[in-house]
């Protein structure tokens, strides 16, 4: 099993220390892969910027060039959430194109699976606005260019981050050709993802919210994997599957309110991994989201590559919920019958 990471410096040049979405997170994530022995068990994929071609595949012209100026011009902020400094419009052509790599090393065999440690992230960025800390939808630029290999006719996206990725959403929900599955706390930022957005036009149905009520943790998502996101994906048939990994739905994550601990994510990754090998020949490519307790996305993510590799060890140096969890019944009898899932 080849497994392999995206990273390069410059992602860390695109900070702001004072903000939630720093450079301390990617650092902290490789101290801990170092410390923990993972670095040495995976290839290191050197990323590409992505073409203006593959960016203009999801955002328009006008868009690239307002990050490009806003930049050159020495502003700070795209929108009240998204800040960029002298070298954020290269570390956000480098996170698209690093994802875009990582899906071309496995389509052609260069690899068996990776995960994309990149950032800025991407899943809120639309074609023509940055926000939620996003500047280039890196997962949706990266679908799109799996999208014009001969052999990936669809490609099946899950979100685990704790927000809706309505950028991502918001590129797919005409497009038959993939599949778009979100799990996200609501009411929650940034509003969109409700359970009755299922696409429009060809792509009705390529649409799977799960808008979860605060404190649901290990025991509802994976009701919500074994329930809705196997069946659904087992339907559509994906010749790939992307992955984008937030780890800010963990109970002590500062910016949520859910109930997952770090066991609950491996399960969630196993879950992803063992989709991948029934459906499209393992080939799954995750890519980083959010995630802000720092001691928990580096173990999340950890736990990810473990999961990568075929590893059945979880390292969980935080431990399970203080909360009880809520139930999610409802939700999934209703979600059942939109997406016809009824027995």
């Amino acid at each position: 099993m080849t497994t392999a990471y995206v990273y390069d410096p410059l992602y860390l040049e695109h900070n702001q220390p004072t903000h939630p979405e720093s450079a301390d997170r990617l650092e902290r994530i490789l101290r801990v892969l170092e410390d923990e022995g993972m670095l040495p068990r995976l290839r290191h994929l050197p990323p590409r910027p992505a073409t203006e071609e593959e960016l203009l595949r999801v955002h328009t012209a006008g868009h690239i060039e307002h990050v490009r100026r806003a930049v050159a011009q020495g502003r700070h902020y795209l929108d009240p959430d998204t800040y960029i400094n002298s070298h954020s419009f290269d570390a956000a052509l480098l996170a698209a194109g690093g994802l875009v790599r990582a899906v071309e090393a496995v389509l052609t065999g260069e690899i068996d699976n990776g995960f994309a440690l990149v950032r800025p992230p991407g899943h809120h960025a639309t074609a023509d606005r940055s926000m939620g800390f996003c500047i280039f939808n890196n997962v949706a630029v990266a679908a799109r260019a799996a999208l014009t290999f001969p052999a990936v006719e669809r490609v099946f996206i899950a979100d685990f981050d704790v927000h809706h990725g309505n950028g991502t959403q918001d590129a797919f929900a005409s497009d038959p050709a993939v599949f778009y599955f979100s799990t996200h706390q609501s009411p929650y930022y940034p509003g969109t993802g409700r359970w009755d957005e299922v696409g429009f036009g060809d792509g009705k149905g390529t649409l799977l919210n799960v808008p979860l009520p605060p404190r649901v943790g290990d025991s509802g998502f994976a009701r919500i994997f074994e329930e809705l996101v196997w069946p659904v994906a087992e339907r559509f048939r994906p010749d790939l599957i992307l992955v984008s990994a937030g780890y800010d739905a963990h109970w002590n994550d500062p910016l949520a309110q859910m109930n997952l601990s770090l066991a609950g994510y491996a399960h969630i990754a196993q879950e992803l991994v063992s989709l991948a090998r029934h459906l499209c020949g393992g080939r799954i490519v995750f890519t980083l989201e959010g995630g802000y307790n720092l001691e928990v996305l580096a173990y999340g993510v950890l736990n990810t590559f473990a999961a990568l590799l075929g590893d059945e060890d979880i390292v969980d140096p935080i431990g399970p919920t203080l909360y009880p969890e809520r139930s999610i019944d409802d939700l999934l009898a209703r979600l059942k019958r939109i997406h016809r899932l009824e027995a």
